[in-house]
């Protein structure tokens, strides 16, 4: 019996999409979770043939876990994660159990942000930053002499934007450095020189050493408490100049980081200094990413990643060329979810491709304090990019969340 284990997966999005591609591929799916909902919603994961509950921040539980597999006569080909902050530990679990065909040192170094950070230092495409250990002494004056205002705030290990905080004054710096001081006091924290411009998400697997952009999307982001990206278009039509400077700063971090084969994404802003790394991430995107590019190019990321985690060549050779445009919905209010309407009005406008709504009734709404915070999507083709993000907010607006008001708390 050939298996592939999946290291947690969401209900939906990339890391749902992996496992219901490795069952189209052939091989036996088995989810190791330490979510108890997953179970009582058993029902509703099909594509899963065995879900086992144990704890998945304990290697030595997982590696029990493995072993009994194995005695059993399951044939392990490869262990992965599409979800943070386990990528890294799905690699290490691999290393030991199966033929590993990426990294995991080189992921490991992806999934902090501060390594990232000191190794490519040198790198023109690095912004200016400090490192503030724990007890370091913190002297704001010196902070903004040397990077400016504004200055982002943020975790090296901070995922779905949730600690990564924008200071414009120096008030507002101590205060953000205490925020994140009194919520990880035996973290490093990031400084980092604010980067103006539009911000770009380049999706790219690397095979045989040899790096290629699977797509480049455009971000449209949403400014409140944090920086919540709300909109996404897909170019078909990447003009020349910056796809050789997209492929210049992509063959540059894999070659600093000597990888050979896997998936990664970069968020990079064009500023008046020109491209800018805002991130790394060891794997797709999440959320609605793999359909996006199944959309505009009839490419499925995480099968071809699969492909490649089992020592395969993957296809990533356009089928098509569509312009593909992505809304996500966030709430301007608290309060709870009593119903939803105008879904099926929203699947029948123009050029939609998938409407997808996470929340349930009985939820809470809040304004986004996160990527978690988004809590609906709407997928739109057009004849142009405009056409397309014209087309996914018509049918996003088609979608009322009627909320009944919560007393604040904190959040």
């Amino acid at each position: 019996m050939k298996a592939i284990i999946f290291i947690s997966t969401n209900k939906s999005g990339s890391s749902r999409e992996a496992i219901k591609a490795a069952e189209k591929l052939g091989y036996f799916t088995i989810l190791f979770t330490n979510n108890e909902k997953q179970f009582q919603q058993r029902k509703e994961y099909k594509d899963v043939h065995k879900m086992t509950f144990v704890d998945t921040s304990s290697l030595k539980e997982m590696r029990e876990e493995i072993s009994m597999l194995q005695t059993k006569g399951v044939d392990v080909k490869t262990i992965v994660s599409f979800v943070d902050p386990y990528v890294h530990i799905a690699s290490t679990l691999c290393d030991e159990f199966c033929k590993n065909n990426t990294s995991s040192k080189a992921i490991k170094m992806m999934e902090d942000k501060e390594e990232t950070r000191q190794f490519l230092q040198k790198e023109s495409y690095t912004p200016r930053f400090i490192s503030i250990k724990p007890n370091d002494i913190i002297s704001t004056n010196s902070i903004i002499e040397n990077l400016g205002l504004p200055i982002i705030v943020k975790s090296p290990k901070s995922t779905g934007s949730k600690d990564v905080l924008l200071a414009k004054r120096k008030v507002q710096l101590e205060k953000n450095i205490d925020i994140l001081r009194s919520k990880n006091p035996k973290e490093t924290i990031i400084l980092e020189e604010y980067i103006g411009g539009d911000q770009y998400l380049i999706e790219a697997v690397v095979y045989n050493k040899n790096a290629h952009i699977v797509g480049v999307i455009e971000q449209e982001i949403t400014r409140g408490k944090r920086f919540i990206i709300t909109g996404y278009g897909v170019l078909v039509d990447v003009p020349e100049k910056i796809k050789i400077e997209l492929e210049d700063v992509l063959h540059s971090i894999t070659k600093a980081f000597g990888i050979e084969n896997g998936a990664l994404h970069l968020e990079l802003r064009l500023s008046k200094q020109g491209w800018k790394l805002i991130e790394i991430n060891p794997r797709i995107s999440g959320g609605a990413m793999n359909k996006m590019l199944h959309a505009a190019f009839g490419i499925s990321l995480v099968e071809e990643t699969l492909k490649l985690f089992l020592g395969e060549k993957p296809n990533l050779t356009p089928k098509h060329h569509q312009h593909v445009f992505t809304k996500y919905f966030v709430s301007e209010e608290r309060g709870i979810l009593e119903k939803v309407t105008g879904k099926g009005r929203a699947k029948n406008s123009p050029g939609v491709v998938e409407v997808y709504v996470k929340t349930k009734k009985g939820s809470l709404l809040v304004p986004p304090l996160s990527m978690g915070h988004r809590y609906a999507y709407v997928i739109a083709t057009g004849t142009s990019l405009k056409e397309a993000k014209d087309h996914a907010n018509t049918a996003i607006n088609q979608i009322e969340f009627h909320l009944k008001p919560k007393e604040n708390e904190d959040t």
